[in-house]
């Protein structure tokens, strides 16, 4: 393989690459959105040109086009530029793919070609790349389809080369022009990072142009804020990563803007969190359109897995809860995530904190922004999904190692909060863990 130039790959198309990783994405007001992880090293040090050497011995290569929680009790809305947060709706109204009935997908693995056009501009997230172009490629293997489902193509404005947000240098298949002049691809996918900090106005005129003919709209991480720009995602729900969510809410009040879910499809409109949130909403499209088992068998060829519903939370019970700043109740915090199944009545925690019951209650609340009561039905939520998805353990034997103590009460949490039955959720989102595909 011929590197065109140190820390650099061609990508899309049918033409092999390697992936790199390891800088983070950046946001529009200057904070840094956690690096990638390293997936290979090509050449050495960064914005380096020239000729460039192979892929060192040590450098991992990815076959073919490698080029690339609990739920929360409310679910927040953006109004008049603020985040705020409402009651959940049922799954299938609010257009959560994953907790939807699973498509059959074609019997005979075909499928009508659905061409995804990749934007590629100077400092966006590699991973926000590869992560979805590596789940559409894998989709004919997994699809047994006699076709590529998804042909992929890659463009910036004037397709020339870009480099990504942690050095890599890639080559685009073509313009963002000639990449139109046959027709609108059926999915277009924007991705994130550094880049979106600045203007871009020839990207966001391509986009208000041409965004409107597509099929399928899709962004990754703060590529919402391209789309925003735009005037795409006005009057639609979306998300982005969580720290450029009140910016987005703020700039684009027209944006009802959900900042917990890893995912959000509203109509032809799907936007993800952060990075690797785009191989999660790229697997729930590929569900969508070839059915569930193309989808795991994909995500185990990835060695992910397809647990995680859009709506799921971008952080954990406890990570989405503020840390107290007081010991005593932090212990209690900790208490309460190891003892979901323990006393967790306000009385038998203020007695942990050695605080009175008032007391305990106003400076928890004071401190991590939810009530005991709020907190506690978070955690065991959380646990008890975490037991139905990765064990066999019964319904009735979850709910009491939960804390429900009956199976009732755990389905009516349940019902509140992700509008399913616990032995739906099992069969949607359990799976048998499998070892990598070599």
């Amino acid at each position: 393989m011929r590197f065109l130039g140190r820390r650099q790959v061609r990508v899309g198309g049918p033409r092999p690459g390697v992936a790199d990783g390891g800088g983070g994405g950046g946001l529009p007001d200057g904070r840094q959105v956690p690096g990638e992880q390293l997936v290979a090293v090509v050449g050495e040090g960064r914005g380096a040109t020239g000729p460039g050497p192979t892929a060192p011995s040590g450098a991992r290569r990815v076959a073919s086009r490698s080029v690339g929680g609990a739920e929360r009790a409310e679910l927040p809305v953006q109004v008049r530029g603020e985040v705020r947060r409402r009651a959940p709706r049922v799954a299938g109204k609010v257009g959560c793919v994953s907790l939807r009935p699973s498509p059959p997908g074609p019997k005979d693995g075909s499928m009508t070609p659905r061409p995804v056009l990749v934007v590629l501009f100077d400092g966006v997230q590699s991973l926000d790349v590869t992560g979805p172009v590596e789940v559409f490629h894998a989709a004919a293997w997994a699809s047994g389809a006699p076709r590529e489902p998804y042909p992929i193509r890659t463009a910036s404005t004037d397709g020339g080369p870009v480099r990504t947000s942690s050095g890599l240098r890639i080559l685009p298949d073509t313009s963002l022009d000639e990449a139109v002049a046959d027709g609108p691809p059926h999915t277009l996918v924007v991705p994130g990072g550094e880049g979106t900090r600045g203007a871009d106005p020839a990207l966001v005129e391509w986009l208000r142009a041409h965004g409107p003919d597509v099929e399928r709209l899709v962004s990754v991480c703060t590529g919402a804020l391209r789309l925003a720009e735009a005037g795409l995602l006005d009057g639609h729900r979306a998300t982005t990563h969580w720290m450029a969510c009140e910016h987005l809410a703020r700039r684009h009040p027209a944006v009802e803007v959900e900042p917990d879910p890893i995912f959000v499809r509203d109509g032809r409109v799907a936007t993800s969190a952060g990075v690797t949130a785009g191989i999660d909403l790229a697997l729930a499209l590929v569900e969508e359109d070839l059915g569930r088992e193309a989808a795991l068998a994909i995500a185990r060829l990835l060695v992910v897995f397809l647990r995680r519903p859009g709506n799921q939370a971008q952080f954990s019970a406890q990570l989405a809860a503020q840390t107290a700043r007081r010991e005593p109740l932090r212990d209690v915090q900790a208490w309460i995530a190891e003892h979901p199944d323990g006393d967790l009545s306000v009385d038998g925690l203020a007695a942990r904190a050695r605080l009175s019951p008032r007391h305990f209650a106003r400076a928890f609340q004071a401190e991590t922004g939810v009530t005991p009561g709020r907190y506690v039905d978070r955690i065991r939520l959380e646990h008890a999904r975490r037991l139905l998805e990765e064990t066999t353990r019964g319904v009735e034997e979850v709910s009491r190692a939960a804390g429900y103590g009956t199976p009732e009460a755990m389905r009516r949490a349940f019902t509140k909060a992700l509008g399913t039955a616990p032995a739906d959720y099992r069969r949607r989102f359990h799976a048998p863990v499998t070892g990598p595909v070599s």
